[in-house]
């Protein structure tokens, strides 16, 4: 499959250009930045010269020096039959590769900060919730005890919170599962073959992409929705895409949230080219600081699976997840879901019930904590020279655009402290570039995250020190640290 950037959206990307600055210049390091920062995927097919030099009102000779320019820096080669085509040089970057492995992101010591994972700390009143479930157990310790589709009360609850958000849902829709990467999972086993196209947003949740590829999927990477639209609904319409895996509520890990036109363009594409839209909401109620203003996916994509969990509104330790699917779809689902395991734990499905009842989402008291600890993180921005970020308003994570190819120095020079991050490069869908970037969860309690904070502006000091001299900030990307 070929992608390409049309000559508008490459103008969109590249902003206004610097004075001063040679034309050619300017559009070779532009276009360079953006290969770096994983905004124009490895592979994708630049503009022809008579497109952008009309677009951009340049010269022919400007824009033939530039992209000689990106392909004597190895950032573009010339295919026959395809025109120029962006790439990383020498293929993935230092941490590029494959994640680090579970037990060499787990903190060796009392002293060690973790910042790999974005789950905050369980909900106020989850010790009643457990004492009110346990009351509810002897009625159901007289039985085996399986239930393989989920305890009913809690997919009645579920179903009604589906209802009142604006999705007319049933209890039959719904498929209790063990968090929500079980879920996806049993999804992508019913409705995947090996290989088939599964388009995914870049960057994505790794576990996610991981359990793609798993099924043997073939998963392609996609610009953001937030980015451009239309160049996502190109790929689904280029790569005879089978399903695409979309986060539309507080995107992980950039915090994007999809429009209400946004929503209904890419169910449009979904309708028009027969794929199964994947809806991972398993953070649609983290929002801080207003809810979302926009109706939920299945509301403009009927057809459309969505999985959700506990783990970030009440607690990860629940391990409760969910499906919600069209009628068609869940006996193939709960088909495949019984190769898995044959259901989550009773106790644990009491306690969500009684939660979803009682509080719905995540409280009040949660969502002040966390606004508090993201407060702290993004301190770093006038702490850490160059740093940006767009604040959402909600998740639970910050994704900083860094002014240096510096994602993996950062890293090392963190756990050398003693605080663990994640790579930018650990959330491409295909492994390659993101070392501008990198994500600072903020759901750990505020003595923590200022410990963290003072590690990490140590440590970019460090870096900034040893980074290339000269190094352009994407005038794309703005601060907003109020």
């Amino acid at each position: 499959m070929e992608s390409r950037v049309s000559a508008r959206r490459l103008s969109v990307l590249l902003g206004p250009r610097a004075g001063g600055t040679p034309a050619y210049s300017w559009l070779a390091d532009g276009i360079r930045q953006l290969v770096a920062d994983g905004r124009l995927l490895h592979g994708t097919r630049l503009p022809s010269e008579r497109e952008l030099l009309s677009q951009l009102g340049v010269s022919r000779t400007t824009v033939t020096r530039a992209y000689g320019v990106l392909r004597d820096r190895g950032y573009a080669s010339a295919v026959r039959g395809s025109g120029t085509v962006v790439q990383v040089p020498g293929g993935p970057v230092a941490g590029g590769g494959e994640p680090l492995e579970l037990s060499s992101l787990q903190p060796s010591g009392g002293d060690v900060i973790d910042l790999t994972c974005a789950a905050p700390a369980a909900t106020p009143g989850l010790n009643r919730a457990y004492a009110a479930a346990v009351e509810r157990m002897p009625s159901f310790i007289a039985a085996a005890g399986y239930f393989p589709l989920g305890v009913p009360e809690l997919r009645e609850a579920l179903a009604e919170r589906f209802t009142d958000r604006g999705v007319a849902t049933d209890p039959d829709q719904i498929i209790v599962t063990t968090g929500a990467l079980a879920g996806l999972a049993a999804v992508f086993r019913a409705g995947l073959n090996r290989a088939d196209p599964v388009v995914v947003e870049s960057p994505s949740y790794p576990n996610s992409v991981r359990a793609l590829e798993h099924a043997g999927a073939r998963v392609i990477g996609a610009p953001l929705v937030a980015d451009g639209v239309e160049e996502v609904a190109g790929v689904i319409r280029r790569s005879n895409a089978r399903m695409m895996l979309a986060m539309p509520d507080f995107h992980n890990p950039t915090g994007h949230v999809w429009s209400d036109d946004e929503r209904a363009h890419v169910a449009r594409k979904w309708r028009s080219t027969g794929v199964v839209g994947v809806v991972d909401e398993t953070m649609s109620d983290t929002w801080l600081d207003r809810p979302i203003d926009a109706r939920p996916m299945a509301a403009h994509a009927p057809g459309c699976v969505t999985v959700g969990s506990a783990s970030k509104t009440f607690w990860g330790g629940l391990r409760i997840g969910w499906i919600r699917a069209p009628h068609a779809l869940v006996g193939a689902i709960a088909r495949a879901r019984l190769s898995m395991d044959l259901g989550a734990p009773v106790l644990e499905q009491l306690v969500v019930a009684g939660l979803l009842r009682s509080q719905g989402g995540l409280s009040d008291e949660s969502r002040e904590r966390i606004k508090a600890s993201r407060q702290v993180m993004l301190g770093l921005a006038t702490r850490c020279a160059g740093w940006q970020v767009e604040v959402s308003t909600g998740g639970l994570s910050l994704w900083w655009h860094l002014p240096s190819e510096s994602s993996t120095a950062l890293v090392t020079a963190a756990e050398r402290r003693g605080v663990l991050l994640a790579p930018g490069a650990l959330f491409a869908v295909d492994g390659r570039g993101l070392e501008r970037w990198v994500r600072t969860p903020y759901a750990l309690d505020e003595v923590s995250l200022h410990r963290a904070a003072d590690v990490i502006a140590e440590a970019w000091g460090e870096v900034a020190a040893s980074a290339p001299r000269g190094s352009r900030v994407d005038a794309t990307w703005r601060t907003n640290a109020t």
